[in-house]
């Protein structure tokens, strides 16, 4: 019997695409944790997260001749569900502007951040994870996805590169903006 966990994501594919319907379960094995936490970093709703993920393998479902080995499975994986999880930023952008517009100023739900004092020693023991994550959500949406993908999902540059479709330079300095201004934002809420 051969080790499941020998076989590239690419060989799994070329078999799903011959036939071989027990390929795309192991990737759904392989792709449902990692896709839950990148669409859920993204939205920050549990709901709308797995949708996303059961989105993501409906599409490679349907769409499995699509891919072509030119560009690595992850990426092309990552793509699918940074595309559905934007479209439904978009659509809830679209939502809150129109709820906004009808609420009074006492209506609205404010979040506040934590006051708990922390020790210093390091900046995971500095934020709460809440603080990490509503830092997140406020960085504009092209920060926001290069940071999940490299700082959360651990991804090369190369492999982001491909994923946002910008050059590698651009990648990096999205990802260094975005780290400023995570740090930023966090240090703005330590002093409240």
């Amino acid at each position: 019997m051969e080790d499941k966990y020998k076989i590239t994501d690419e060989e799994l594919i070329a078999r799903f695409q011959a036939g071989d319907e027990s390929a795309f379960e192991e990737i759904v094995h392989r792709y449902s944790g990692r896709l839950m936490n990148f669409a859920y970093r993204f939205l920050m709703d549990h709901e709308e997260a797995e949708d996303v993920v059961q989105d993501t393998f409906l599409k490679v479902y349907q769409n499995r001749y699509a891919y072509k080995e030119i560009a690595k499975f992850s990426t092309w994986i990552y793509t699918i569900t940074g595309n559905l999880a934007k479209t439904i930023l978009r659509k809830r952008r679209n939502r809150q502007l129109f709820f906004f517009s009808r609420l009074g100023p006492e209506e609205k739900d404010i979040e506040f951040p934590s006051t708990n004092k922390l020790p210093e020693s390091s900046f995971e023991e500095k934020y709460d994870d809440k603080m990490v994550q509503r830092a997140i959500v406020k960085l504009p949406e092209q920060f926001r996805t290069a940071i999940i993908l490299r700082d959360i999902q651990d991804l090369s540059y190369e492999e982001i590169s491909n994923i946002i479709d910008a050059p590698l330079g651009t990648v990096k300095s999205r990802i260094n903006r975005a780290r400023l201004r995570l740090q930023e934002e966090l240090e703005s809420w330590k002093g409240k």
